[in-house]
């Protein structure tokens, strides 16, 4: 097996892969700028145990099999993972300035300019985390805001180590 980097060739295999999975989202496009990093994981016919037991090696290609013939270097698409950028919403705002009223519109104002930058520099969405004592109330003004709570998905999150 290979990990390399995606080229535009791999398209369809992963077209393919992603229709096999049947999520209910479409593909991405992967020609998006926001997609910083994306890796392929391939098949190289490389000698057994290494190999995947789940690509055929006499397969022909011509056929529309996706099996790997002997002696082939390209191996079969078998995987991919692809990162693309979002954005961290914090909010500072000082509780003990001005009346909750002044407080709203101080936080309306910065939502107003902080959407219009993140959109000007290519940012498709933005995520915030609330802290559990604020989340119910202040959950409630943000969605006003257009900010929806996805309980659909389950969060993860990997903290990277040099």
């Amino acid at each position: 097996m290979r990990v390399r980097e995606y080229q535009d060739s791999d398209l369809a295999a992963l077209r393919a892969i992603h229709a096999a999975q049947r999520f209910e989202y479409p593909l991405p496009d992967l020609r998006n700028p926001l997609f910083v990093t994306k890796m392929v994981l391939s098949d190289e016919n490389v000698a057994p145990p290494f190999r995947a037991a789940s690509v055929p090696l006499n397969e022909d290609p011509a056929s529309g099999g996706a099996g790997l013939k002997p002696g082939s270097k390209n191996g079969r698409i078998l995987g991919a993972a692809f990162l693309r950028l979002t954005a961290e919403a914090y909010l500072l705002l000082d509780p003990r300035a001005g009346t909750p009223r002044e407080r709203w519109q101080w936080l309306l104002a910065l939502h107003a300019a902080t959407e219009r930058d993140a959109w000007l520099r290519g940012l498709e969405d933005v995520h915030a985390w609330l802290p559990p004592p604020i989340a119910k109330k202040f959950g409630k003004r943000i969605a006003r805001l257009g900010w929806l709570r996805d309980d659909a998905w389950t969060p993860y999150c990997k903290r990277l180590e040099s």
